[in-house]
């Protein structure tokens, strides 16, 4: 790609240097750079991003999930990854085709993943293989469904407007006087 910056093509060629097969693509967006990996491919490459030298990937700083519903693979997980001592970041990028089936934990790398991950399951569904602790964390749990999915049904309050304030006023609850 000839529009990466110094910074990112330095990374991507000590990644490609080390691990040839590791990157599926390459994206490089006002400075920001996304390395799309196959799920099977994110532990080891975290692992990789923290210990080489070079990089010192040594702050997860956030795990977040897109629905690209009705695309398919409809979910990809994204890792968002800061070196401190280079001053540098780069996401990973992983698709996610089931769910119930999503990449490996990266908790050995980053123990701050378990809590990341958790946020990431009750919100969207994405099982992480390994973390045995996913479990509600926002919502209650007995709460039905994942409410950051495209196909979550929304719930909605009608607008007041001047035409339709009494049967708005008629619906809402007030305070016995």
């Amino acid at each position: 790609m000839e529009n990466l910056s110094e910074k990112s093509r330095r990374i991507l060629d000590r990644i490609r240097q080390d691990r040839p097969d590791a990157i599926a693509s390459v994206a490089d967006f006002r400075g920001e750079l996304t390395l799309v990996v196959e799920p099977a491919q994110v532990l080891a490459l975290c692992q990789y991003l923290r210990d080489e030298p070079d990089l010192q990937f040594n702050l997860l700083e956030d795990i977040v999930a897109d629905d690209m519903f009705p695309d398919y693979p409809r979910f990809a997980v994204s890792y968002h990854l800061y070196s401190i001592p280079h001053n540098h970041a780069v996401r990973l990028r992983a698709p996610v085709e089931d769910p119930d089936e999503g990449p490996d934990t990266v908790a050995p790398v980053w123990p701050v993943a378990t809590w990341l991950e958790t946020e990431v399951y009750d919100l969207m569904g994405i099982r992480f293989k390994g973390n045995n602790r996913l479990r509600r964390l926002f919502m209650p749990e007995d709460w039905q469904g994942h409410p950051l999915r495209k196909d979550y049904p929304l719930g909605y309050e009608e607008v007041q407007f001047s035409f339709n304030w009494k049967a708005i006023r008629a619906r809402k609850p007030h305070p016995q006087e």
